[in-house]
Formats: C-alpha cells, sequence, structure tokens
C-alpha cells in the first residue's frame, strides 16, 4: 500500500515556518513536494480544508477561499483559508484570512467586489472586497451571517459583525451577486434543515430583507447547503438566459434551471408523475382492508392520516410512528401474482435494512455482564479509567439503561479496563460496541481484547457509529482456560472517534449476528425476501421502484416491517403498486453537476472573466471526510470547471469543461497513444500513467458488447482497479472503486457512482483526469462527471479496455502526463 500518513514532513515544517512569518507559501510543489500530493488539484500544505469560499476573480487573480481548521488535519476551528492563481492551476497559499475566534468560527459564504463602496466599509478609490459568511456562534449554535472586509485586494480582512440573524442553529453557507436590474444585492442562503433555500436583497450588504424562499424540491433526504443562483445563456445565446439554482445535498452538488425576477426563483421542470398501474393499497380507508394482517403495535389499527408527512398521494399512509418509535411489528398483505415488471412505491422514515439472520435479542448463553449496576465489582481500570463506572445513557442498540463508554471527560482521555478472571466455558463471547474502530496492534486502539496468559488471543472494535451492535470473539481454541478481557482506549480522537462503548458480554455457544432493527419493506416469495427497501432517516416521502421481471407469474407478499426503537425508528409507506415501468426517486430525476461520491460544496466564481461561470468543488466526503488517509494535510478541491447550460435532449442541461489552465499543464512530448481494436474480455494496454497525474482520452464504440470500459490505476495481476463500465442496457456508465486499492479507512468508503449518459452513434466518448488520490470522469464531451477519490496500491497505474457479452471497439486512446510548472 501506499504510505500516507508518514508525507511531506519537511514540507509541514518549512511551511509553518513561512506562514508563521506570514509569507506566502507554495502549494503543491517546488522543491519541498510531498512526491504523493496531488499535483494539479489545490491542497493546503498542511492541516484540514473542506468547503471552497469566496470565490471571486479581483486585482487579475483568481481568489480560492476555503474552509480551513489551521489547528489540526480534521474538522474543526472553522476559519478561511486563502490561495491565489492567475490560471486556476499554479496556486500560492496565504496566511488564514478570516480566522476563527473564542466566540465564533467562520463557516462558509461568498465574496464580492463592492466596487461602489455601497458597503460603506471601503477606504481606497476601487471599494473593498467584501466577505458574507456564517458566523457559527460556539457558546450557542446559532449560525448567523456576518461580514468582513478587505481594502488590499484580500490579503489581510477585518471582521464587521453580524448583518443577518434570525435565530436558527441551521442558517448558513450565503451566496451574495450584484442583480444589477434592481442595482441591488442578493443572498441566496441555505434553510438547510427545511429543504429551502432564502432569498434576500440589500442596497449595502449590511441591512437585509427577506424577499422569498425556493424549496423543499429535488432531493431533500439530507441537509442543504452551500447554494448558488447565477444566469447562464442557453447554448450562448444571450437574448435565452436561464438562472440555475444549486444546492448541495446527500453528498453531491443539485441543480435547477428556471427563471429568476430579481425575487423569485421558479423551478422550470415540470413537477414529477410516477408511471401509472394497478395499485395494491392505497390506505385511504380507516383499515387495512380485507386479507392484510399484522403482528406487534407499530400498525396499530389502520393507516395514518394526515400527519404531516411530505409526499404523500391523498390523506392515507402506512405511518408506524403510531405512539411512539418503541413500538415494532409488521403488516404483511394478502398474497398477489406479479403480472407486471416493475413494483414502485413510496417510502420514508428510519434508514435500517433488513439483515438476513440478524438478531432480535440477546443471543442465548451466559451473561458475564451487562454494565446495569452503579459499579463495576472486580473490573480495575488504569489511566483516565480508575474507578470509571456504566455510563447510563442512550445509545442507540444498547439494552438496558446502562453501557460502558470510555468518552470519560472527553475523546482524550485514555486507560484500560480489566474484567475478573474467568474460566473459558464457552467458544464465542459476543458483545455489543460502538465508536472507534481502531484495531488492537495498530496506533491509538479502541478494543476489546481477549486475554489468554497475558497474551490478546482476538480483538475486536467498535464500528465507526454511535450505535451498539452485536460482535463476537473466538474463545473456541481456549476452553478451559482462564482469560480477562480488557477494554483498551489509547486514542485522543484525533483521527475521529477517540472513545469506545460496551454493552452485554454473554459467553455463548453461537455467534450473535448483527441487530435486525429493519424498518423497511419487503417482497416475500416462496417464503423468502427476495427484494427489500428501507427509508433515508426522514420524513418526506419518494419513489423507490423493484424490478421484479424476473418473477413474472410468481405469487408474492408485502410487508412492511418495523424492529427499530429508536434513531428514526418508525417506517412511512404508501401506494405500493405494479407498472410496466419503474418509478424514479428523487436522487434518479435530479440534476447533477457530479454524479461521484466526492464532489460537494460545489460553488462558481463571482466576476470571472468573460462572464465565465466556473465551479470548484470539494473532493471529499463527510462520510469518511476525516478519515482518509493523507497528511500532513487533509482535503483538496476539484479541478476549476467552466460550465455552460446546452439543450440535451430538449432540455436545458449544463455541460462541463476543465478550464485551460490545467490542460496546459499536459506534456505532450510524452504522451502515449494505445493500438486501437477489438475488445473482448479484459485487455491491458501498454499505456500507463505512472508518472501518477496524467489526462486519459479516449473513445470506444459499444459494438456487440452489453458492458465495456476501462480498467485505470491497475494492478500488475489485475486484482486492483478503478474500473469504469458503460451498461449499453441502461445507459448508465459508473466509475467503481472497491477494489481501488486502500478503502479499508472507513466502511462507507467502498463505493460505486453511476449516471445515466446516452451513448452518441455508438461512441463513448472520455476525458479522465487522474491525479496522485483522484480521478475526475467528463463523459460525452462533458454532458456527465463522476469524481472519486482513490488510494492506490503502489505500482498501480496499468490501463486495460474491458468488454462483456460481446465485443466493443477501443477507438483511440491516449495517456498525456500533466506535470506541475514551477511555483505550482
Amino acid at each position: 500500500m501506499k504510505t500516507h500518513l508518514t508525507r511531506g514532513t519537511v514540507l509541514a515544517l518549512a511551511t509553518t515556518f513561512l506562514l508563521a512569518l506570514g509569507a506566502a507559501a507554495p502549494a503543491n510543489a517546488g522543491p519541498l513536494a510531498d512526491p504523493d500530493r496531488p499535483v494539479y488539484h489545490y491542497t493546503p500544505a498542511q492541516n484540514w480544508m473542506n468547503d471552497p469560499n469566496g470565490l471571486i476573480y479581483a486585482g487579475g487573480k483568481y481568489h480560492l477561499f476555503y474552509q480551513s481548521n489551521p489547528t489540526g488535519d480534521t474538522a474543526g476551528n472553522g476559519s478561511w483559508g486563502h490561495a491565489v492563481s492567475t490560471d486556476l492551476a499554479h496556486w500560492t497559499e496565504l496566511p488564514i484570512a478570516i480566522p476563527a475566534d473564542d466566540s465564533e468560527e467562520a463557516w462558509s459564504g461568498s465574496v464580492v467586489n463592492d466596487a461602489s463602496n455601497t458597503s460603506g466599509l471601503g477606504t481606497g478609490p476601487s471599494g473593498p472586497l467584501v466577505a458574507i459568511y456564517t458566523s457559527m456562534q460556539r457558546a450557542t449554535g446559532v449560525q448567523r451571517q456576518a461580514l468582513a472586509h478587505s481594502n488590499d485586494g484580500g490579503t489581510t480582512w477585518t471582521k464587521d459583525g453580524p448583518v443577518l440573524d434570525i435565530g436558527s442553529h441551521d442558517f448558513r453557507d450565503p451566496k451574495v451577486f450584484w442583480y444589477a436590474p434592481a442595482h441591488e444585492w442578493r443572498m441566496i442562503v441555505a434553510l438547510s434543515a427545511e429543504h429551502r433555500a432564502a432569498i434576500y436583497g440589500s442596497a449595502d450588504l449590511k441591512s437585509w430583507r427577506e424577499l422569498s424562499e425556493f424549496g423543499p424540491d429535488g432531493v431533500t433526504t439530507a441537509v442543504w447547503e452551500c447554494p448558488d443562483l447565477f444566469p447562464m445563456p442557453l447554448d450562448g445565446k444571450k437574448d435565452q438566459t436561464r438562472w440555475v439554482l444549486s444546492v448541495n445535498v446527500a453528498g453531491k452538488a443539485e441543480y435547477f434551471v428556471g427563471d429568476f425576477d430579481g425575487t423569485r426563483f421558479t423551478n422550470g421542470e415540470a413537477p414529477y408523475s410516477a408511471p401509472a398501474g394497478e395499485t395494491l393499497a392505497d390506505f385511504e380507508g380507516a383499515g387495512y382492508g380485507d386479507g392484510w394482517t399484522t403482528t406487534g403495535t407499530a400498525f396499530g389499527d389502520g393507516p395514518a392520516h394526515d400527519t404531516g408527512v411530505t409526499g404523500a398521494i391523498g390523506s392515507g399512509y402506512v405511518d408506524t410512528f403510531h405512539t411512539s418509535d418503541t413500538e415494532t411489528g409488521t403488516l404483511t398483505s394478502p398474497a398477489f401474482t406479479i403480472d407486471k415488471g416493475y413494483l414502485n412505491f413510496f417510502i420514508a422514515g428510519g434508514d435500517h435494512p433488513y439483515v438476513p439472520g440478524g438478531s432480535t435479542g440477546v443471543p442465548a448463553g451466559d451473561v458475564f455482564q451487562d454494565f446495569e449496576g452503579a459499579t463495576l465489582p472486580g473490573w480495575t481500570g488504569t489511566g483516565g479509567f480508575a474507578g470509571i463506572a456504566p455510563a447510563h445513557e442512550t445509545v442507540g442498540g444498547q439494552i438496558g439503561a446502562g453501557v460502558l463508554d470510555t468518552f470519560g471527560t472527553g475523546d482524550a482521555t485514555i486507560g484500560t479496563v480489566t474484567s475478573p478472571t474467568f474460566t473459558i466455558t464457552h467458544p464465542y463471547v459476543d458483545l455489543l460496541t460502538a465508536g472507534g474502530d481502531h484495531p488492537w496492534g495498530q496506533a491509538g486502539p479502541t478494543s476489546v481484547d481477549l486475554v489468554v496468559d497475558g497474551q490478546v488471543v482476538d480483538s475486536v472494535t467498535g464500528n465507526g457509529t454511535p450505535d451498539l451492535n452485536w460482535v463476537h470473539l473466538d474463545a473456541s481454541a481456549y476452553q478451559g482456560r482462564q482469560a480477562q478481557l480488557q477494554i483498551v482506549d489509547d486514542n485522543d480522537g484525533s483521527t475521529g472517534w477517540g472513545h469506545l462503548m460496551v454493552d452485554e458480554i454473554v459467553f455463548s455457544d453461537q455467534i450473535a449476528q448483527p441487530w435486525n432493527t429493519e424498518t423497511g419493506v419487503n417482497l416475500i416469495v416462496d417464503g423468502q425476501v427476495v427484494r427489500s427497501a428501507t427509508g433515508s432517516d426522514g420524513g418526506g416521502m419518494d419513489w423507490t421502484s423493484w424490478d421484479v421481471r424476473d418473477l413474472a407469474g410468481k405469487q408474492a407478499q408485502l410487508q412492511f416491517v418495523d424492529l427499530s426503537t429508536g434513531g428514526w425508528g418508525h417506517l412511512i409507506a404508501d401506494q405500493p403498486m405494479l407498472a410496466d415501468a419503474p418509478a424514479q426517486s428523487a436522487a434518479d430525476r435530479a440534476h447533477w453537476l457530479d454524479a461521484g461520491h466526492d464532489f460537494y460544496a460545489a460553488v462558481t466564481y463571482n466576476d470571472a472573466p468573460q462572464g465565465q461561470r466556473i465551479a470548484i468543488g470539494w473532493v471529499n466526503n463527510w462520510d469518511y471526510a476525516n478519515q482518509i488517509p493523507t497528511a500532513p494535510w487533509r482535503g483538496q478541491q476539484s479541478v476549476p470547471r467552466l460550465l455552460s447550460l446546452q439543450t440535451i435532449a430538449g432540455k436545458p442541461r449544463i455541460v462541463q469543461t476543465v478550464t485551460p489552465g490545467i490542460d496546459a499543464l499536459a506534456v505532450n512530448s510524452a504522451a502515449q497513444k494505445a493500438k486501437p481494436g477489438a475488445i473482448a474480455g479484459t485487455q491491458p494496454l501498454a499505456v500507463t500513467t505512472a508518472t501518477g497525474s496524467a489526462r486519459v482520452d479516449a473513445v470506444l464504440a459499444a459494438g456487440t458488447a452489453s458492458q465495456f470500459g476501462l480498467q485505470l490505476l491497475r494492478s500488475a495481476d489485475g486484482s486492483q482497479n478503478v474500473a469504469l463500465r458503460y451498461d449499453t442496457g441502461t445507459q448508465t456508465l459508473s466509475l467503481d472503486r472497491t477494489a481501488s486499492g486502500d478503502v479499508g479507512f472507513s466502511p462507507s468508503f467502498a463505493a460505486v457512482d453511476k449516471t445515466v449518459v446516452p451513448l452518441d452513434d455508438g461512441t463513448l466518448k472520455l476525458r479522465i483526469y487522474v491525479d496522485k488520490d483522484s480521478v475526475e470522469v467528463f463523459a460525452q464531451n462533458g454532458r456527465a462527471a463522476l469524481t472519486q477519490l482513490v488510494f492506490p496500491v503502489q505500482g498501480s497505474d496499468g490501463i486495460a479496455a474491458t468488454a462483456i457479452g460481446g465485443t466493443a471497439q477501443l477507438s483511440q486512446l491516449t495517456v498525456t502526463p500533466l506535470a506541475a510548472q514551477p511555483g505550482h
């Protein structure tokens, strides 16, 4: 594997010295460059970075402000970092622009050039640069919008305090721009938890009045963040200008195309209508109907009506909240014949998937410790855990009222907790764990160890979440021996989840399976669950669809299940129907700037030359952002992307290309060309990305293949690669990093991302930007994009062409190194 945790020590020390002097530090290259640092993606010299902020072209420079933690390489102490460039490819890092202080963190926002000095904050003839950012109050968590200004072109900043406060904890990420028709400023800001974007107006950047709100619309399964609102000419025609409103949600950037009259944005997309079909139940009556049966109490005596759920058709639906999340049960339909190709239905509520064979209670055996008492007789603690007692708190998945929690007085608390000696009488020690997933034997463990004769013979960790789940220690080889359990917390939280939670230790003859805390809908055929779906931890219902063409003519039943008692522990569902076409969810229907896992918080530049609309996104994802294996920095920005609005299949859609400064890094004299030809199976090509940073240009024809594509960053034996596949049946392009190298640092990292993009006369055109730790794919001249972080095995630089179910054609493929120039 690549070694990420010992990189760049000299660079970090040198940069710290430069920044301490207030000097500009070169970013991403020069004699001190880290050999594993991205070449043409901006990274800070050290410490944490997330959202791009305040993107503005001013004084002949592109300014990139961004969320920074100046004191560490994980999220926190929100401040504005700063870098500048003349070509969006070579960046110079500057000192922190807007720091956090004792009262506030400076969260995301924007910068405008107040050329007419409407704010009165300017002291020179050119007017100030004004930053509008979210001031997150440390004491209360209230998020309000505040100003800072600069009269020296953005080098130094003065905070001016809050200008907009509605007392909310979910009011953030203002994007401000000049709206010329009204000779005023406009701000769009996220009401995050409400899935709305509010639009405000101001003449002076200080006094703001609300004009309108947009939403909820599109994807509402996660909070809305980092909105943007800007005009774009359709197909290059200025008299055909449309407005684009974007929000960042569920790890991606979604956009809407419509109109803006200076006050209100109107979505130009028609409301979605699902395919018609045969409704199995509409839940409009007082009861569930003939043949429907229930168990438990969660489903009550009939459907819920008008309880505030969004997205319902009619007034009735299934809602298992009933009287509280603590109720559980099932609702099963009468048998029906599958006589259409798809089964569509609405679903919302808890995101607790079906677990085959999952546990619903404590495994049979002898309970060794349940942590229900006020003390732990016979247990001993060291370090910060001397005298530790069970905590009485509410943790997802716990049994009873007590749990052992090594948080202590904070994640920095470390030590061990050791059980009394016992005789091993059963082959397994089953127990519940949560929290830190740092293994024994590595630095900073958070583990439960089985110790025999002073040696650790088996070990488990937490799961990186706050919810307890079953794990087991294998004691089968040591039955009859004396043993102890030792709970180890040697982690201070600097690498995520610095404590461990443990509950219900049982000596058992069986391996405990993970909790089945399902909140979902199952399709049962011949007594087996053959399809399953769950909610997304929200109350807004959305369509899901099962392809059941392979089950045609079968007898089936629907079963609605609620086995969860907390943490969105209920199910909401409606309108199951058989149809000839699939229903599309909001995520399926959404227009994404990039459908990959790692393009978030995307916003565009103010005042870019020639009216260009240039976007940058954060190449990361909050599911694992604090765990990615890079050092001494953590976080990078995407390649800058030039956006245009084009008519695609009769609809206005954003098309994106990489800004010219990146392609100017091409070393054309070192370009490699693959030999064109037919593709059958997997065929390694005589080209590589051995420089670690390159552009891959390829044209492939589908031919008779059902799937075709490329393997990038391929190991010599082919076992490791990033797989780019096109499915001709679904017109879907996917990027698969599940076998891309280091994927084990987070259970959320291994992923396959997909986007629908039609072929052009049977041909797929690709432009792929490969850097040390990322892959950015642009398909069909920028009509679709997929971005992923990757951490490949050392030496994984091969490329192969692939075809399944027939023969495809490689028409051309060129690999061109992209090399940083001095000062990059």
